[in-house]
């Protein structure tokens, strides 16, 4: 009988310091860390619409795992004959390029905040899944009217209780912008007519100190100067509390958008 290895907290950091970091597969988390999803199941939405898309654009697409899952979920299912993504980091853009492109969708290298490289009125759809701050006024000079914008998005406050053991209490008005309905008051200030907006708070779990770590270098914007090196204290006393409490609960918001740009006259 083979007696299972004891993994002490420096093997986790190390191994939570290892694993790259590109793209938004989370597969390597299985069995390390638990994240309920959204009802809505976005990914699910989002492939009849682009079955339905003449011309679609995926903002932010990160590896393009998202955009790729929704149209591999029914057979038959292509991208639009006018299909693009954009997006900003280079190891990322590179990924998307290789999974999307025999797809047939053009992914495009452009930086988040930068005006979207292309004509005004070209998509009928423009999608995007947890962007770091919506460009509103640039989403709806792209649409053609009639045409729809539908994401999820990341709302407020979102896994805080990592956020907060990191860099201690933060304000409440912070991520506040994040907020359903201020993201409602914006898109509708570009000229759009939110015709959906749900909100969901949803249940995360990390079961040990390497998924922490790996999350926190994956997803930069939660703890924006993380090292494993600068925050090795607070590492250690989280790695601690799970040893003889359990998992780490946190919990995620995200809210659903569904925005149209409506028709001239």
């Amino acid at each position: 009988m083979t007696t299972p290895r004891t993994h002490t907290f420096e093997d986790l950091l190390a191994e939570g310091a290892a694993v790259p970091t590109a793209g938004w597969d989370f597969s390597w988390f299985e069995g390390r860390a638990t994240e309920a999803r959204p009802s809505w199941e976005y990914a699910r939405s989002l492939a009849g619409r682009l079955a339905a898309a003449g011309a679609s654009l995926d903002v932010q697409t990160g590896g393009g795992e998202v955009l790729a899952f929704a149209l591999d979920q029914e057979e038959g299912i292509q991208a639009p004959l006018l299909a693009a993504a954009t997006e900003g980091w280079p190891p990322n853009v590179a990924k998307a390029t290789a999974l999307l492109r025999p797809r047939g969708i053009v992914v495009v290298a452009a930086a988040e905040d930068a005006p979207l490289p292309f004509a005004d009125a070209t998509f009928d759809l423009v999608s995007s899944r947890h962007p770091v701050s919506p460009q509103w006024a640039e989403i709806a000079r792209v649409l053609q009217p009639g045409g729809t914008y539908f994401a999820q998005h990341v709302g407020p406050r979102s896994v805080f209780e990592l956020v907060e053991h990191f860099l201690g209490p933060q304000p409440p008005e912070q991520s506040s912008d994040r907020h359903p309905d201020r993201e409602r008051a914006a898109a509708e200030a570009a000229g759009l007519e939110v015709v959906d907006l749900r909100a969901e708070r949803l249940r995360i779990e990390f079961h040990d100190i390497a998924a922490v770590v790996h999350f926190l270098r994956k997803v930069v914007w939660m703890v924006p100067d993380f090292t494993v090196e600068r925050y090795e204290p607070q590492l250690r006393s989280l790695h601690e509390r799970m040893e003889s409490e359990g998992p780490f609960v946190a919990h995620s918001t995200r809210h659903l958008v569904e925005a149209r740009k409506p028709y001239l006259g």
